[in-house]
C-alpha cells in the first residue's frame, strides 16, 4: 500500500464511515434546510480530498462546464432543471439564458450549447441573450461538438428583457458579472436566477465561506464529526494592492496566522503533510490571480512579474481585496502517470446532477488545478452521489460520491443563505 493510499484509508474513511451511520439524519438534516432557505438554480463545487479532509474550495453560481459530464447524467439534469423552474416560475415555458462574453471560447460555447440543449429536452423554449456590445444581429456558431448555438442580442422594453420576438417567463444567469450589473438587468421584472446580486461585482469568497463555515460547524454538531475535516480554515484582506505592496503586512500577518493554525491542526492528527496556503481574489477568480505560500516570506518576497499576476483579475478587473485560505493537498490521481485531481460536483436546485475530474498533468498535489492545460474526465457515478451502498466499504466508489455530494450540498446551503443575506429569494 502506497502512503497516499494509506492516507485515503485514514480520518476520511471515518468520516465517510460517519456519514453512513447518519445517512437518514443527514438527509433529514438538508431538508429542513431547504425548508428555510431554498437552494440557488445551479451551482458547481471544486472540492478536494487531502485523504485526511474533504472539503470545498470553490463555490461558482454560474457554472461553465454542462459540457463536460457524462450523458448518463442527462436524466438527473432534465429532472433537477424543471424542479428549479417549477419552484420558481411554476407557469414558465420560455426562458431566456444570458451568457458570458467569452465568444472566442470554445470549450465555454459548448457549455452554453449543452445548457440550452438539456432546457430543451426539460420542455422549455430556450433563446440565448447576449450582453455583446457588438452583437447586433442573430448569430449562428460552429461548434466542434456540432451542437447548435445562436446568439442574439438583448432586447429591453419597459421592464422586461427578452430577445427579437421573444419575451421570456424567466431569465438565467450564466454571467458572473464580474464588471458589474450592466444597466439593461436593472429593475427587470421577471424572475432572474441567480440573482445579479450574486455577481462577483458584489459577493465575495470570504462572506460565502464564513458562511459556509457556520453551516459546516452546524452539521458537524448533527452528525459529530470535527468540523475541520470538511471545513477549510480561512482569513481575508479587505484592502490589498499588490503593485504599489500596499496591505502586503496585512497579507503576510494572516499568511503566517493562519499556517500556524493548520498546524496546530495537523499536529492534532498526525499528519505529516508540509502545509501551505492557497492566496486568491477575494471576488473570483476564473482561474487567474492564485498563488500558494508556505511561509509569511513567500508572500513578501514576491517579484513584480509575480505581483503583476496577482493584481489582475477577469476582465482586467483590479484585484483590491484577497482571500486566504487553507491549502488542502489532493491524493487523487488520474491517468496511467497519476496526474493529480480534483473533483467538481454540480448541481441544479437541491440536487447534485454530476461531476467531473479536473486533471492537469504538469501540476503537483498542492497547485491550483484550474489552469491552463486541465483537462476534464466525468466522474464515474450516474446515481451514486445520492445512493450509498451500506454493504460496501465506506471508501467503495458510491459511498465516497455520497461523501461528496454531502459537502457540495453543505457549500449549496451557504450559497443559499447567502442568497437571503443579500435581500434576494429565488421563490
Amino acid at each position: 500500500m502506497t502512503d497516499a493510499e494509506a492516507t485515503l484509508r485514514g480520518p476520511l474513511q471515518q468520516l465517510e464511515s460517519r456519514l453512513l451511520e447518519q445517512q437518514g439524519e443527514i438527509e433529514a438534516w438538508f431538508r429542513r434546510q431547504w425548508l428555510q432557505t431554498p437552494a440557488p438554480f445551479y451551482a458547481s463545487v471544486d472540492l478536494r480530498n487531502a485523504g485526511y479532509k474533504l472539503a470545498p474550495v470553490d463555490t461558482n453560481l454560474f457554472p461553465a462546464g454542462f459540457n463536460n459530464l457524462a450523458p448518463e447524467f442527462e436524466p438527473l439534469c432534465i429532472q433537477a432543471l424543471q424542479s428549479a423552474v417549477d419552484r420558481i416560475c411554476p407557469t414558465a415555458r420560455s426562458l431566456l439564458i444570458i451568457p458570458e462574453n467569452h465568444t472566442r471560447n470554445r470549450f465555454y460555447l459548448e457549455n452554453m450549447a449543452r445548457l440550452v440543449e438539456l432546457m430543451h429536452k426539460a420542455g422549455f423554449n430556450v433563446r440565448v441573450g447576449s450582453l455583446m456590445a457588438d452583437l447586433t444581429q442573430p448569430t449562428d456558431l460552429e461548434l466542434d461538438s456540432g451542437r447548435p448555438l445562436r446568439l442574439e442580442p438583448l432586447r429591453r422594453e419597459g421592464n422586461r428583457i427578452g430577445v427579437e420576438g421573444f419575451d421570456p417567463c424567466a431569465l438565467i444567469l450564466n454571467n458572473d458579472l464580474s464588471s458589474g450589473v450592466p444597466e439593461i438587468l436593472r429593475g427587470v421584472e421577471q424572475p432572474v436566477m441567480p440573482p445579479t446580486t450574486l455577481g462577483w461585482a458584489t459577493r465575495t469568497k470570504s462572506e460565502h465561506f464564513t458562511v459556509y463555515s457556520q453551516v459546516a460547524g452546524e452539521f458537524a454538531s448533527t452528525v459529530g464529526v470535527d468540523r475541520w475535516l470538511i471545513d477549510p480554515l480561512f482569513r481575508n484582506c479587505g484592502q490589498i494592492n499588490f503593485m504599489t505592496r500596499d496591505g502586503e503586512e496585512c497579507l503576510a500577518s494572516n499568511v503566517d496566522m493562519l499556517l500556524t493554525a493548520i498546524r496546530e491542526k495537523y499536529a492534532e492528527y498526525g499528519i505529516e503533510d508540509d502545509p501551505y496556503v492557497v492566496i486568491k481574489s477575494d471576488a473570483g477568480t476564473y482561474g487567474m490571480g492564485i498563488m500558494t505560500a508556505r511561509s509569511a516570506e513567500d508572500v513578501t518576497g514576491l517579484n513584480r512579474k509575480q505581483r503583476t499576476k496577482m493584481a489582475s483579475g477577469k476582465e482586467g478587473r483590479e484585484v483590491t481585496g484577497a482571500i486566504i485560505q487553507e491549502g488542502v493537498h489532493t491524493r487523487e490521481r488520474w491517468g496511467e502517470h497519476g496526474s493529480p485531481a480534483e473533483s467538481v460536483l454540480y448541481m441544479i436546485d437541491r440536487f447534485v446532477v454530476g461531476g467531473f475530474y479536473r486533471v492537469h498533468e504538469s501540476r503537483g498535489a498542492t497547485d491550483s488545478l484550474n489552469a491552463p492545460g486541465m483537462q476534464f474526465h466525468p466522474l464515474a457515478f450516474a446515481d451514486g452521489a445520492s445512493r450509498p451502498d451500506p454493504q460496501l466499504d465506506p471508501d467503495a466508489g458510491p459511498n465516497r460520491y455520497y461523501a461528496y455530494g454531502v459537502v457540495a450540498r453543505l457549500a449549496l446551503v451557504a450559497a443559499a443563505r447567502e442568497i437571503v443575506q443579500n435581500g434576494h429569494d429565488d421563490d
